[in-house]
């Protein structure tokens, strides 16, 4: 009976990485597609294209990878079906269960391994790509450099350095740092400013404290309203911005903390933080879903016909997940039930499906 389960659990796997190689190919390909019209930008030229594409490719693979071992387990017990070797299997006492089992093992163990790459290289390979592409799109001439940290965002503008906390979604800044040098990078003014927008050219900066250094005296200077004009655009700053997708489940937890100590909104990293969690229910679910499908009305139909049935369930989860985090989000519900509310619903359908098939 081992050797028939590692017989199974082989022909799972094969069907599982091909699968995945085939959907990481695809997005791949067509996230090159979308470079394209980038490419001329300044410094960004085919080669960071590429670069920029091969480096978002681990966050491809966490993402892809449940629908993957979705179409994976139908299509390696699918043609296990169509060979009859599943009948065969059941006539020497080989239980559905037993079946079932060896997928599941299969599929925590990949599962383990893209988490894994999930909560380490694909959070800084993403990061890296986005800091790379732009600082590639950015105008050498004008020296401008953005990177982001758990403090913020820091721009370099000429000989002036500026330090963002906050990027609001209707396009303004929040708790705003300026810090003006000379030629000689000796520090000659900082200002404070509680908010700030971009319009015409130019910074407006609001409820500004002013702060001149001088080698004879410091003065301080407040306004309510001032403007500062920048080279830097809002856009090369919003280009890494810090999205939940980025971060792992540890940066998450850290990220959260920071943003609930300075009196920020959480939910949007909160719902990503549990829906990293579920990552291990979502991939049994799929293992239970795919299981009817083969031993049930459909173990007649060809491959093709699992696949496009595997890629409508898998269609329809993702939605669903969406649609549920998207509402979570506007009605204010917990996040963890947002998170978790998918994945325990089709789970709910696949047992109930199994059931019919033991």
């Amino acid at each position: 009976m081992k050797k028939i389960d590692k017989y199974v659990a082989k022909t799972i796997l094969a069907s599982i990485l091909l699968v995945l190689l085939v959907l990481v190919g695809l997005f791949t390909f067509f996230a090159f597609i979308d470079e394209i019209d980038d490419i001329g930008k300044q410094r960004y030229g085919l080669q960071q294209a590429i670069e920029y594409v091969l480096l978002e490719t681990p966050g491809y693979i966490y993402e892809l990878f449940p629908s993957a071992i979705l179409l994976g387990t139908l299509v390696g017990l699918g043609a296990l079906a169509n060979n009859s070797e599943l009948i065969v299997m059941r006539a020497a006492g080989l239980s559905i269960m037993r079946i079932t089992l060896s997928a599941l093992k299969i599929g925590l163990g990949l599962t383990i391994i893209v988490m894994l790459i999930g909560e380490t290289l694909a959070p800084l390979s993403k990061q890296y790509a986005q800091n790379m592409r732009a600082t590639a799109q950015s105008d050498l001439h004008q020296q401008q450099t953005v990177f982001k940290s758990w403090y913020g965002f820091w721009a370099r503008d000429g000989h002036n350095f500026i330090n963002i906390r906050t990027i609001y979604p209707n396009g303004r800044f929040g708790i705003i740092s300026l810090y003006k040098f000379n030629e000689k990078q000796q520090l000659q003014e900082i200002s404070y400013a509680s908010t700030a927008y971009y319009n015409d050219e130019e910074w407006i900066l609001e409820n500004v404290e002013r702060i001149k250094l001088t080698k004879q005296q410091i003065t301080r200077q407040f306004f309510e309203k001032t403007a500062w004009k920048a080279i830097l655009k809002p856009e090369l700053i919003k280009l890494v911005v810090v999205r939940p997708n980025q971060l792992s489940i540890v940066g998450l937890h850290k990220y959260i903390k920071y943003l609930k100590q300075n009196g920020h909104r959480t939910k949007q990293y909160e719902l990503a933080f549990w829906n990293r969690l579920s990552y291990p229910l979502i991939t049994v679910t799929m293992i239970f879903i795919a299981i009817p499908f083969i031993f049930g009305s459909l173990r007649s139909v060809s491959i093709g016909q699992r696949v496009l049935v595997g890629a409508l369930l898998g269609v329809g989860f993702h939605m669903l997940n969406q649609v549920t985090g998207n509402i979570g989000l506007v009605y204010g519900m917990y996040p963890i039930l947002s998170a978790f509310l998918p994945p325990l619903l089709f789970l709910i359908i696949a047992v109930i499906m199994m059931r019919r098939i033991f």
